[in-house]
């Protein structure tokens, strides 16, 4: 997603708007207004509505006003929706840092997914059931309203229809959508949690890549990037899942790169000498180590390829790695968990953590280190499966 702003809080939930909800809304708006009178026939033929389409595009303006009011009220649903995963979510413990609305709809960013399949079938069926209550509520709404209001009526007759719809369509089994979240709770009722994971992710997948067809063969633009978007989540969750589950009980100092293995360079080093060991040595990361004066030994920074490509080619001999090094440090003790470090490493964008334990350098871990480590431990079942002391190269 891309940037979001804050516009205000339910429940202690932060509200957010991602900048592609504001591209979303004026099309949303303007392709209900284009389509006032086949969906009028359908209120009509389905709900007995009687709304008089010509009262409704009487102006040329009017429809888009009417398509800006359904827009507005269909994204209110989508964040009622949210609010029933996350309100549910909150009950079992789980904080929620915020709903944001966006391009495809809303998110509710959980701080962590429960692994018990009671509180993840939970969690995610409240979403379609508040969809529903919704579609009814506002059902109820067009029955109460005087058959006079017909742009009310054409409004509160759209929601009652879009928000049962809205359920429907979440329901389909495509992990991460709320479906695909319960088959993956049914099937953690009898298997491990990272097997089912894999095995709802596959299943999102394959119904991502038929939405993607329908979607092209229809022309729809958002059911493509729907299918995108399905197939890009399912396969990055189920990789997060997996990996947590490989970890398990991992430490840092299990897979890092032990401190007398590193490479390491001195602040005086030249930036050419240091782009010349890179070549050599085929490491883009080095620790910095002050090997001169009281302190001898002492951790002073970290210089990587990309510090060092900031400096010209011509220029190079005459600037040191003291120069273009971070010392703004990004480090991690040994004892911490190998998820805690691959989560910063995401976080933080960063390629590599020092590993630092009473304010000694210890070793690095990368990650390189990470993904070597995860091969090992899904080939063979244990990071250390021989009883040895863990390298990497």
């Amino acid at each position: 997603m891309m940037k979001s702003f804050r516009i205000g809080s339910l429940f202690g939930i932060p509200i957010r708007l991602d900048l592609t909800f504001l591209l979303v809304l004026p099309l949303f708006a303007y392709l209900i207004g284009a389509q006032i009178d086949p969906v009028v026939e359908l209120l009509n033929l389905s709900m007995g509505a009687g709304i008089d389409s010509d009262a409704l595009t009487a102006e040329w303006w009017l429809p888009y006003v009417v398509g800006l009011a359904a827009a507005i009220g269909l994204f209110v649903g989508v964040v009622l929706h949210e609010l029933g995963h996350s309100l549910t979510a909150q009950r079992y413990g789980f904080p929620i840092d915020s709903i944001t609305l966006w391009l495809f709809g809303g998110i509710a960013a959980l701080s962590e997914m429960p692994e018990d399949w009671r509180k993840e079938f939970t969690i995610a069926i409240a979403g379609p059931i508040v969809s529903v209550l919704v579609g009814i509520g506002s059902y109820a709404l067009f029955i109460l309203t005087p058959e006079t209001f017909d742009s009310t009526r054409f409004v509160l007759g759209y929601l009652a229809v879009l928000n049962v719809a809205l359920a429907i369509f979440n329901m389909i089994p495509a992990f991460p959508m709320d479906g695909g979240r319960i088959l993956r709770a049914l099937l953690a009722r009898s298997q491990p949690y990272a097997k089912a994971t894999q095995q709802a992710a596959s299943i999102g997948k394959m119904f991502a890549i038929f939405m993607g067809l329908f979607g092209l063969l229809q022309f729809n633009i958002i059911l493509i990037g729907v299918a995108f978007f399905v197939y890009i989540a399912a396969s990055s969750e189920a990789q997060q899942v997996t990996m947590k589950a490989a970890f398990q009980d991992v430490t840092v100092g299990d897979i890092m790169t032990p401190v007398r293995d590193l490479h390491t360079v001195e602040p005086q080093t030249s930036v050419a000498t240091l782009i010349q060991r890179m070549f050599t040595e085929r490491h883009t990361g080095y620790p910095v180590i002050d090997t001169n004066g009281f302190d001898s030994g002492r951790l002073v920074g970290l210089v990587t390829l990309s510090d060092a490509r900031e400096i010209k080619p011509v220029e190079r001999d005459a600037y040191t790695v003291e120069e273009v090094m971070t010392s703004d440090l990004k480090t991690i003790s040994p004892d911490s968990d190998a998820m805690t470090a691959i989560d910063q490493m995401r976080e933080d964008n960063i390629g590599r953590l020092l590993v630092v334990e009473n304010g000694d350098l210890v070793g690095l871990i990368s990650r390189s280190d990470v993904m070597t480590a995860f091969d090992i431990v899904q080939k063979s079942g244990s990071v250390n499966p021989a009883g040895q002391p863990w390298t990497a190269d």
